[in-house]
């Protein structure tokens, strides 16, 4: 089954994000805006190794940025590492 991989060209301008400079790190919710997707698809993904692993930090579960986009750019491989 082909998957659908496009971003979204805006940028993420929360207050921590200095105008006009896209966020390093992503949270689901920015990752499923920028995929356009929502953020239970975003999971299936993660869970399937469908996409680049998160970072985590604590709780905290985000996805670096150039991961993402490199990641869309390469058509959405699979980044399973290993046979599951």
């Amino acid at each position: 089954m082909a998957q659908n991989c496009s971003l979204r060209t805006e940028t993420n301008t929360g207050p921590a994000v200095a105008a006009g400079q896209p966020a390093a790190l992503l949270g689901i919710k920015a990752v499923a805006e920028l995929l356009d997707c929502s953020v239970r698809h975003v999971h299936r993904l993660r869970d399937a190794g469908k996409m680049p692993q998160p970072v985590r930090l604590g709780s905290l579960v985000e996805w670096r940025r150039a991961e993402i986009e490199q990641w869309v750019a390469s058509g959405c491989p699979n980044c399973r590492r290993s046979g599951r």
